[in-house]
């Protein structure tokens, strides 16, 4: 798989977690992604409001996440 980095910041190699996340909130085919702060800074959250999420998503079986 091709390492993906964070479209604004450039951080290096965005976890499962994030890629799931961005397509789960912004777009199934979206292909500049966010990592989690610049993603949290997008939507106007906090970045843990965003890890609470994942969780969520997780627990509900979303296969979008690890």
């Amino acid at each position: 798989m091709q390492r993906v980095d964070c479209f604004v910041c450039r951080k290096l190699g965005l976890s499962n977690n994030e890629i799931g996340l961005n397509k789960k909130l912004l777009d199934q085919n979206i292909t500049q992604l966010y990592c989690i702060d610049c993603l949290a800074d997008y939507l106007e959250v906090t970045a843990e409001e965003l890890l609470n999420m994942i969780e969520v998503f997780k627990a509900e079986g979303c296969p979008l996440f690890d």
